[in-house]
């Protein structure tokens, strides 16, 4: 991982005669050299977690290897963002589930309250940035899986 600044950076912004100061900060992970961790011992996918950078949000990288799926769920806390960055995802959404494919560089915005299951169907790993706002941990409601 490449973190480049993580701390707060004080500039100063010249407005005319009136000048003032902002605090910046930021992080900059470099792809190749994320930290990937398995989910746990019985899940075969893997996460980098971004969101520790974070403080009114949430953000990881997830890796899908073929044939792997998350849990069906219903987030009550939070709306999520899904960037497919490699592979094709498959997502059933609502009730009863719609089951889209989602190809490299699609995008999947999903409301708060709304039913979900992520999965990789093919042959090929799929990488997901999963962005989630705000940083609200718990709030699901888990269901039975889409087969």
């Amino acid at each position: 991982m490449c973190v480049c600044n993580t701390r707060p950076v004080m500039r100063s912004i010249h407005l005319g005669a009136h000048a003032s100061l902002s605090t910046m900060g930021f992080t900059i992970f470099q792809a190749a050299e994320l930290p990937f961790v398995p989910r746990d011992e019985t899940d075969p996918r893997s996460v980098a977690r971004l969101s520790d950078a974070l403080a009114e949000s949430r953000a990881n990288v997830w890796r899908y290897p073929p044939g792997a799926q998350g849990k069906r769920h219903r987030d009550l806390g939070q709306e999520e963002v899904f960037v497919v960055l490699d592979g094709t995802l498959t997502v059933d959404l609502g009730e009863p589930p719609e089951r889209h494919e989602v190809p490299r560089g699609g995008i999947v915005v999903v409301e708060r309250g709304t039913i979900l299951q992520l999965r990789n169907a093919g042959d090929d790993e799929v990488v997901l940035f999963i962005y989630g706002a705000p940083p609200e941990q718990g709030k699901s409601e888990f269901l039975d899986p889409v087969p």
